[in-house]
């Protein structure tokens, strides 16, 4: 029974193979553009369909099982991004990736899973092809990593051979389930309302803050969340290696960096964002993530008085202030830690530390709160942690209160009511 399901099947891939690459004759004699004209895609794959089954009621070809669903396959397949198309249609898939052709995976609620998708080697090729087409960006021998963010806004990570073993390696992670509130956070138990409330004052006072955790923390996710909290009337500049952060600010521009072109010129990095967008007039500042020596240009912005956030890979929030005061040594000899240290200490004012379970949940399990001192270390006291599996006051204040008290807060009253 086996044996006829597999043949079966594999008489079903051929046939859309064929009647796909019938289409793609057709479009390439008529100079179709597949990417702006997909209704016409859809009614020369449909004519391709009917034509086939035509054929198979004189038994020259296998029958299709349901033309409909052929239909939606290959349109997927020319005008979407084929076997891919249904996992980023999924709402509960949050990332896929390909780490062989057929080692094809996807994360579901934070915990991945093999799928049962096999690709040939060309398809894979032809799929970040088309991938990237919309982006400008490209792949090849001397560009082997390629960042890009698809039309609906997910993110594309590509790394090809000979720095890959063999086969193409392919991320795609995905935004289209987007969590634009504190409220929200609350509501999927990755925050306490209290500790909410907390940071929604932060942002309103004009802190900066600080979000690290690991990878698939939910760093992004949480500075989406803590820009909500916004004042409708301030204007918001976001810079990122690729566009990640989806604001619904009206006084809002979004810069990412880019490639240098075949010729080797025209890279714009991170480090010549954030300087540009200081003469872009930001009531506040957003850095997606932090990796380098663009920390250093950072945190002299945070220090000249503009409020800000960034997010940073760390182990904890004393790491990440530990961290933060490393990477701007990356700018240059000129640049010690008598310098950045207490630029550190002086700048960020609250770190809030992310996490993903091995269950795949995603929560907040500790913020902490420079004093704005260096002793053997930037000195810092916790002002909420995780107890009992929740994320509660401990009763310590944050020594440097001007700005939550100029917004009009009185936090150490807040902080020690809820931790009675």
């Amino acid at each position: 029974m086996d044996a006829r399901r597999s043949v079966h099947d594999c008489r079903v891939t051929t046939a859309l193979a064929l009647i796909t690459e019938q289409v793609r004759e057709r479009v390439r004699r008529e100079g179709v553009d597949v990417g702006s004209e997909s209704e016409l895609v859809g009614r020369f794959v449909r004519d391709e369909v009917r034509a086939y089954s035509e054929r198979a009621l004189g038994g020259s070809v296998p029958a299709l099982p349901d033309e409909a669903s052929a239909t939606r396959q290959i349109v997927a397949t020319l005008t979407g991004f084929g076997s891919l198309q249904r996992f980023l249609d999924d709402e509960s898939i949050e990332e896929i990736w390909i780490n062989a052709p057929d080692r094809v995976f996807v994360a579901r609620n934070g915990v991945p899973e093999l799928t049962g998708v096999t690709l040939g080697e060309s398809e894979v090729r032809d799929l970040v092809e088309r991938m990237l087409q919309s982006s400008g960006r490209r792949v090849d021998l001397s560009s082997p990593f390629v960042d890009a963010s698809l039309p609906d806004g997910s993110r594309l990570h590509v790394v090809i051979p000979d720095v890959t073993s063999r086969h193409w390696a392919v991320n795609i992670r995905k935004f289209a389930s987007r969590i634009r509130s504190l409220g929200t956070l609350v509501e999927l138990g990755s925050l306490s309302q209290p500790a909410a409330e907390f940071l929604r004052v932060a942002v309103l006072a004009g802190c900066n803050i600080l979000v690290s955790g690991a990878t698939q923390s939910g760093k992004t996710t949480m500075l989406n969340a803590l820009l909500s909290a916004v004042r409708p009337g301030e204007r918001i500049v976001t810079v990122e290696e690729t566009f990640e952060l989806d604001l619904g600010a009206p006084d809002h521009v979004a810069m990412q960096c880019r490639q240098p072109s075949l010729e080797g010129v025209g890279e714009i990095t991170l480090r010549r964002l954030i300087k540009e967008a200081l003469r872009m007039r930001p009531d506040r500042l957003v850095v997606g993530e932090v990796r380098e020596a663009e920390s250093l240009d950072l945190l002299i912005a945070l220090n000249s008085g503009l409020p800000g956030m960034s997010s940073i890979h760390a182990n904890s929030g004393r790491d990440a202030l530990i961290k933060l005061s490393t990477l701007p040594l990356l700018a240059g000899r000129n640049i010690d830690s008598s310098f950045v240290v207490p630029t550190v200490a002086a700048s960020i004012d609250v770190v809030v530390h992310c996490e993903l379970t091995k269950e795949g949940r995603r929560r907040v399990v500790e913020m902490v709160a420079p004093s704005g001192r260096v002793s053997d270390g930037i000195e810092a006291v916790t002002l909420f942690e995780l107890r009992h599996n929740r994320l509660e006051a401990t009763g310590e204040l944050p020594a440097r209160v001007g700005k939550f008290r100029r917004a009009g807060f009185d936090v150490p009253a807040f902080l020690t009511g809820i931790a009675r």
